[in-house]
Parts: structure tokens; C-alpha cells; sequence
């Protein structure tokens, strides 16, 4: 039985104020955003796709006005966020890709804190870690649940959480604000990739998982739009369902999306339904945007729309004399992973300019598949569309040039010598480099199997091909990095920075390389490049670099600053840290405490999350409190989620030996070197033999491992 609130009371006595107006506005009226990402429109049934079974859209629909034509305007998850929830273009709001750009709300409007002065709770939960709190959105939200897993071994793209915990977490805070009007940010990460769907999903849709998965977004709609019923707020609500961008599909050869800028990549569904299902089941077929939603939204609660903003109110599109718009989008994803052009598009009325060093122009009504290019039969739709174009189109910021300072630091280790992000002159178009992306996406799934050995010739040749490539730069570094080849790794952590300018992980990665080698200075100068875009990382980093140094005190000092930097999810990493430097100072019960912390959130996780380090720490502590069997569970869970990792072996085998179990010892060092054929696993090998008093056994292995690995500095010199 649905229950009247306050406020419910309060918009019905204040729908009898408004005369015959069917489109607001309505104060106070509940506000809901729900964002499905990478969700097509043209894979809604609301849209007249056959292929998939959305009972709980569909129902939505029936009360909504359904924009046949709306667009995204890049199809990457965090700019698109951004522009959605301040109603300004990417170029303007700043956020040009999913990493190395923070939102700051204070120089542009942001929705919730318009809202805010109006005496709305803001609240949000959000599904990947893309969108995590700490970007920049989370501000000015009462609350914004962003507790999903940094899975270190994935891309930062696939961290993810199920839409079921997103909901969960949504509703306790709905519950938490009855009686006031509040504004609801949700977000779905269905049906991004991985396209895994759950039961009954994944049988009923075998041949098209991304279908399943959106059958399974339908089905969390389904559930939070049931729970609003029952507590009375959908019929008062205003609700805006969409996404933030499509998927490739294989169509144009992108499997996925952020290369290219064609329909399906753009095209997205977008739903609006006011109070009491007002207009619900109309459909308006005049091209509407993203940045249309913030406006439109504060318009029907009554506020003021900020001057400035690139939207304007869905509902005058209903007009007959609505005006042609031009739509605007972009990518800076080719330019600034790949080394190849940027994209960008304009959409006005049936016409699609994509500028690219080959532009195209596509009539999207006869040709809703951008399969045939019109652009040398249409020159003067091309001229005027590619002037129009040239005036919303602003240079790039690389996220290393936004200050002064980390430019000068760059500069001052040689990675910047002017120039705009991704290099300077002409540079490929997407469309030629497309095909790399499959040898890639092969070399990228060797790399996350942790097979590294023979990730690194797929990565070498890789980068020989597509120099300008940062994403195969840094995976190829951090592969030769774990099997032991440090100089190697570092001269393709250098590239990676130059390529990147100055990327802030790719710093932290460089710098934690430069520790291991001792190179304290220039380990600390690559902290710094990256404290401002990532300060937990960066501090993780300056807290092992004093620890190496002796100065205990600071490093606990930016051991626990980085703590309180990172949100929910990513505090593990630093968590780490935290216990070395307790560790080091001989407080093991403090750092065990910790790492126990640590072990039991990734135990409350979806899932088996993995964290680099986290056990092998909490079984070393364990071991030297004397709790033997814990420490032994402990390295064997390292090992299973990490076995190109040597130190849990060794470690494992010490423990062994010191428990008079020799052979056990033995055979795991075995097991270590028959899984990593590399130096470092072998080199690990001999000095724990040597450490164990077997420098029979270590002499005959490192005179084997001399003869496989000839090339190994570290090896001959052992």
C-alpha cells in the first residue's frame, strides 16, 4: 500500500495552484536519475529492438516521454557523467577522458548542489570505480556510495560492482531522507563489458551476453522502481532513465566503445517521466542531448537554470517550431591511449559530421548505419557542418599541463617539451589503427592472466608499430618489470611518461620501479608529479620511499595520509603500505591489525577481488607472531591469486623448512620456477636455497637458470 509523505501532500496541494500546466513546474517533486551504462538504445524493445525482453522499461515507458533521438556527447563513462549532471559539453566542464581529469564543481554548476539550495537530500550510488566519489563528482552529495573494487589485475574500466549492491545501497538512503524532497543519482554499470550475466540471464541469452546483461540492468530497474511504489514516491516523481553512452559491437571494427564517434556509440535511450505519469507514452522525435537533462531538471523543480549551459529544456523540443540544434561530441581517447586523432562530431537534424583526418558524413535518416560516406555529393552540407564544428571545438589540456608545477617537473626530467597531449603534428586516423586493437586486446589478455613472459614480445611489437601507444607502453613496462627485467622496464615506464605527459599512475608505476633500484630522488620527483591527479598512490609511494630511507616517521605519516585520500574500495592498496611502515618499526601487532582490516573488506567484496601484496603481508606478519598455519593459508592465497608473484613461494618455503618440512620446502620453490620461467623467479629460487643451506642445490639451479636466460645481468651476477 503506497503511503502519502509530507511533501507527496504537499505536490498535490500545489498541483491545484498550477491550473491546466501539465509540465510543472513541480516543487519539491522527488528527482531520480537512473544511468544504465553503455547501454544502446537501438537494444531497447522501447525502441523497437526483438532481441531482448525489458518488461520493467517497457512498463516505465508507458508513463514516459521517450526521446526517439538522443545523443551522448563522448563515449566515455566519466566525461559523459559530467556533462550530464552539469549540462555543459566536455569541452567546457573539462573532463576529457575516464582517467588524469578531475571534476571541480565549484567552478562549474553541478546539479546536486543547485538542488541543494533548494532543500533537496542529494544522494548517489554508483556501480564502477570510474565514476568513484573522488573525481570530483561526489561533492556536493550528502552521500555518494562509490564502495566498488579497484581490481588492480583488470583495467580500470571493468571495476565494477552488481547493479543488485548498487541498488541496495540507493534504497537505504532513499529510506534514510523519508519526508524530504531529495535528488537521486543511480548508476548501473550492466551491460558493460564484461558481458556476464547472471541467472536466468546468461542461459536465456547465450548467443548475445550483452543482451543478458541488459536484461539484467531491466531487472534492477525493475526492482527500484517497485520499491519507490511501495513507498509512495514514484507517482510523485520526476525520473530520467538513460546512458551515458552506446557500444561498438564489432559495427565499424570497435568491439566496445571510446575510439569512434558513429551512432552506435552516441545514440542512447533517454526516458523522462514527470508527476503522475503526465504526457506519459508520447514520444518526441526531435534530436535531444545529454546536457538537455540538468536544465530540463531544474526547470520542473522550479529553480533557476544558470546561464551558460550547453542544454536546453527537453520539453521544448515537444514544439512544433522547435529549433534544428547542432549536437556536439567528442573523443580524446584514440589521442591520448593510442598516439592516433582525436574525433569529433556534430549532428545537426539528419546530417552526422565526423571530423577526422579522413572525415565522413553520413545522412543518418537514409543511412542509420553510417555505412555510406556523402560527403564528396554533399560539399556544402560538409562546409557548413565543418564550420560550425570548428567554432565548439577547444584544444586539449593534457591532465599534466593543467598546473604549472607538475609541468616544470616534467620539463625538469626531460618528459615535456611542449606541445598539446599525444604528440604534436598530424597523427593517424582511428580508422587505419582500428585493427591493432584486436592484437591488443590479445596482448592485454595475456597480461591480466599474468602471463607476462608472453605478454612482452606481443607488447614490443605493439609499440614498434603504434609508438605513440601509452596503454601497450605501460603494460609492456610493468611485464618486464614483473619478470625481472628492470632496465628494460624502465626505459618503457620513460616512454609510457613521455607518450602519456605525465599520466599519473603511469608516474606512481615509474616511481615504484626508481625505489626498487634505489633511485630515491627520482622515485620522489615521479611521487610528486603524481600527488594532485592521485594522491593516494602518490603518498603510498613517498611513504615506502622514506621507509626505504630510514625516516619511519614520515613514512607512517604519508602511509596513513594516503589511507584517508583514497575512497572505500582503494583504501587496500595504501592499507598495505600502512603495515610495512608499522612493520618496520616493529609494531607487528599494529601493522597485523591492518592487514586484518584490510582481509576482512576484501572478504565482505563481490566476488574474489585481488590486491597485489595483501596477503603475502598479512601471512609474513602472521609467521613472525608465530601463528604458522594462518601465515601458511595466507601465502597460498597470494599464490593462487598471484603465482607469477615469486615472494609468497620463497616466503611459504622458509616457513616450511623452519618447520622441519624440507621437502615441502624444496617443492615449492619447484612449483614457483615450473610456473614463471623467468630471472626473477629463478633468481629468488637460488637465494632461498642459499638461505635454507643448500648451496649445492642453489649452485646447480642458478647454472641451469644461467643457461636458459643468458641475456639475465642479475643472473651472472649471482
Amino acid at each position: 500500500m503506497r503511503r502519502l509523505t509530507v511533501w507527496s501532500l504537499l505536490l498535490i496541494a500545489l498541483a491545484g495552484c498550477r491550473g491546466d500546466s501539465d509540465t510543472g513546474p513541480f516543487p519539491g517533486a522527488p528527482i531520480i536519475v537512473i544511468s544504465i551504462d553503455t547501454l544502446r538504445s537501438d537494444h531497447l524493445p522501447a525502441y523497437g529492438y526483438k532481441g531482448v525482453a525489458t518488461p520493467a522499461i517497457d512498463a516505465f515507458r508507458r508513463d514516459a516521454i521517450l526521446f526517439e533521438r538522443a545523443y551522448s556527447h563522448t563515449p566515455l563513462t566519466l566525461p559523459s557523467h559530467v556533462s550530464l549532471l552539469t549540462g555543459l559539453l566536455p569541452n567546457h566542464h573539462g573532463v576529457r577522458d575516464n582517467i588524469g581529469y578531475l571534476f571541480d564543481p565549484a567552478r562549474h554548476p553541478h546539479l546536486p548542489r543547485l538542488l541543494k539550495t533548494a532543500g533537496y537530500a542529494t544522494g548517489a550510488a554508483v556501480s564502477a570505480f570510474v565514476l568513484r566519489g573522488d573525481t570530483g563528482l561526489g561533492k556536493d552529495f550528502d552521500l555518494y556510495e562509490d564502495g566498488v573494487t579497484r581490481r588492480p589485475t583488470e583495467a580500470m574500466g571493468n571495476s565494477q560492482r552488481s547493479g543488485g549492491e548498487t541498488e541496495r545501497a540507493a534504497l537505504d538512503w532513499v529510506r534514510s531522507v523519508e519526508g524530504k524532497p531529495f535528488f537521486l543519482f543511480f548508476h548501473l554499470y550492466e551491460p558493460h563489458t564484461p558481458y556476464t550475466p547472471p541467472e536466468p540471464f546468461a542461459a536465456r541469452y547465450r548467443s548475445s551476453p550483452y543482451d543478458g546483461e541488459i536484461a539484467t540492468a531491466d531487472a534492477i530497474v525493475g526492482n527500484l522502481l517497485t520499491a519507490l511504489k511501495d513507498q509512495g514516491i514514484y507517482d510523485q516523481a520526476i525520473i530520467v532513465l538513460l546512458s551515458d553512452h552506446g557500444e561498438g559491437l564489432g559495427e565499424h571494427g570497435e568491439a566496445e566503445h571510446g575510439i569512434f564517434l558513429y551512432r552506435e556509440a552516441l545514440q542512447v535511450p533517454l526516458l523522462l517521466k514527470l508527476p503522475g505519469a503526465s504526457l506519459g507514452g508520447t514520444s518526441v522525435a526531435a534530436p535531444a542531448q545529454l546536457v538537455d537533462v540538468a536544465p530540463t531538471l531544474l526547470a520542473l523543480a522550479g529553480r533557476p537554470v544558470p546561464a551558460g549551459l550547453d542544454g536546453g529544456s527537453l520539453l521544448d523540443l515537444r514544439r512544433e517550431d522547435a529549433p534544428v540544434r547542432d549536437l556536439y561530441a567528442e573523443t580524446y581517447y584514440p589521442r591520448l591511449h593510442f598516439g592516433w586523432s582525436e574525433l569529433t562530431s556534430l549532428i545537426r537534424d539528419r546530417s552526422h559530421l565526423i571530423q577526422a583526418p579522413q572525415p565522413e558524413l553520413f545522412d543518418l535518416a537514409a543511412d542509420p548505419g553510417e555505412t555510406q560516406n556523402v560527403l564528396e555529393r554533399e560539399r556544402r552540407t560538409y562546409a557548413a557542418l565543418r564550420q560550425a564544428l570548428a567554432r565548439q571545438e577547444t584544444p586539449l589540456t593534457a591532465p599534466s599541463q593543467a598546473d604549472a608545477e607538475t609541468a616544470s617537473r616534467l620539463a625538469s626530467l626531460g618528459y615535456l617539451a611542449g606541445g598539446s597531449a599525444g604528440g604534436d603534428g598530424p597523427l593517424p586516423d582511428p580508422k587505419d589503427g582500428i585493427h591493432t586493437l584486436r592484437d591488443l586486446g590479445q596482448a592485454t589478455s595475456l597480461f591480466t592472466a599474468q602471463r607476462f613472459a608472453e605478454a612482452v614480445p606481443l607488447f614490443q611489437r605493439l609499440v614498434a608499430e603504434n609508438p605513440k601507444m601509452v596503454d601497450a607502453w605501460e603494460n609492456l613496462a610493468e611485464s618486464l618489470h614483473k619478470t625481472g627485467r628492470k632496465d628494460e622496464a624502465l626505459a618503457a615506464y620513460k616512454q609510457a611518461m613521455a607518450v602519456s605527459r605525465g599520466a599519473a599512475h603511469v608516474a606512481v608505476a615509474t616511481g615504484t620501479l626508481l625505489l626498487e633500484m634505489k633511485r630515491y630522488g627520482e622515485a620522489r620527483e615521479h611521487a610528486q608529479i603524481a600527488l594532485k591527479t592521485s594522491p593516494a598512490g602518490a603518498r603510498s609511494l613517498l611513504a615506502q620511499i622514506a621507509m626505504a630511507q630510514g625516516d619511519f616517521a614520515a613514512a607512517e605519516r604519508e602511509a596513513r595520509a594516503a589511507v584517508e585520500a583514497e575512497s572505500f574500495s582503494g583504501r587496500i592498496g595504501p592499507k598495505i603500505v600502512l603495515a610495512q611502515t608499522l612493520q618496520e618499526q616493529g609494531r607487528l601487532e599494529d601493522a597485523l591489525k591492518v592487514t586484518q582490516e584490510a582481509v576482512d573488506e576484501v572478504a565482505r567484496m563481490e566476488g574474489r577481488p585481488k590486491f597485489s601484496g595483501l596477503f603475502f603481508h598479512h601471512g609474513d606478519l602472521l609467521a613472525r607472531l608465530g601463528r604458522d598455519a594462518e601465515a601458511e593459508q595466507a601465502f597460498r592465497r597470494e599464490i593462487e591469486d598471484f603465482p607469477s608473484n615469486p615472494y609468497p613461494y620463497t616466503r611459504l618455503s622458509v616457513l616450511y623448512a623452519a618447520q622441519g618440512r624440507g621437502q615441502e620446502a624444496v617443492d615449492i620453490l619447484k612449483t614457483m620456477v615450473d610456473r614463471n620461467d623467468t630471472p626473477l623467479a629463478y633468481a629468488e629460487a637460488v637465494r632461498t636455497l642459499r638461505t635454507l643451506g643448500n648451496p649445492q642445490g642453489a649452485a646447480a639451479l642458478l647454472r641451469y637458470a644461467q643457461q636458459k636466460h643468458p641475456e639475465s645481468r642479475e643472473l651472472r651476477a649471482m
